[in-house]
């Protein structure tokens, strides 16, 4: 475990709901699609069911920490977020913090890679903003939103330039898709342009794992920036409270 982690509790295998049962877990079935084409491992699996009396995964998967009960944003950062997103995010945002850049931006970097970091990877940005909405000003949702689009183009008069290490990720030929670029193209014409830009200046496209940040420096900012649900993230009825159910228990079968 990493400094600033906080020590996981698991719930054992003899005290979980399905217990006596070989649990499988069904990948979600968008990783199915891969470059060697489409897997389909569930009708083996189900099979394995008929002949064994496995069953799929569902509640509390014994291997991963325990949420709490009524979980805080913070929650997911100690427990559902893997070493390198944990490190990334927390390390924009001192960035931000110790460059004296307002709450508003200190929160955006510390949650523009929220999704990618315990949900999706593809359209990080988009998946980030609306999982955040309900809890943050519309100015921070939006930033992090737009800043998909504009970590792929260089504004050296704001100081940022097209990061070296994309070149490496995706080659020096790629172009980003048309509607990366149309959202670009707005964003540089929006209220909010830099507070979305400050995302990317602030974003770490090397990580550093030397460094560590203690989360708890954020939890007077988050208090004043993000809203915590009374009843937790995932159980207030907000229209995106499936989205941190699912970072909760993400092996579920349905």
């Amino acid at each position: 475990m990493i400094p600033y982690r906080k020590e996981p509790s698991y719930v054992p295998p003899e005290q979980c709901p399905q217990q006596g049962h070989e649990r499988m877990i069904l990948q979600q079935p968008i990783v199915n699609f891969t470059a060697d084409g489409i897997s389909e491992p569930e009708a083996a699996m189900l099979r394995h069911m008929n002949e064994t009396g496995a069953v799929f995964m569902m509640g509390q998967n014994p291997k991963l920490p325990v949420m709490p009960a009524k979980p805080k944003l913070l929650d997911f950062f100690h427990y559902r977020f893997c070493d390198i997103a944990f490190r990334h995010l927390l390390q924009s945002a001192k960035l931000a913090l110790d460059s004296g850049q307002n709450e508003t931006v200190v929160v955006a970097c510390l949650l523009h890679d929220i999704s990618n970091g315990a949900f999706l990877r593809t359209d990080h940005g988009y998946w980030g903003a609306q999982m955040i909405a309900p809890y943050v000003s519309e100015e921070i949702s939006w930033a992090i939103k737009y800043h998909q689009a504009l970590r792929y183009y260089a504004d050296e008069a704001a100081g940022f330039k097209y990061p070296d290490a994309y070149y490496k990720f995706f080659g020096p030929e790629y172009k980003p898709p048309e509607y990366i670029h149309n959202d670009y193209l707005q964003a540089r014409k929006h209220r909010w342009y830099m507070t979305s830009r400050f995302i990317t200046i602030y974003d770490i496209y090397s990580f550093d794992d030397r460094v560590e940040v203690d989360p708890d420096i954020f939890t007077d900012i988050i208090g004043r920036n993000f809203k915590e649900p009374e009843e937790g993230l995932g159980f207030d009825g907000s229209p995106v409270a499936h989205m941190w159910r699912t970072m909760i228990w993400p092996n579920n079968f349905l």
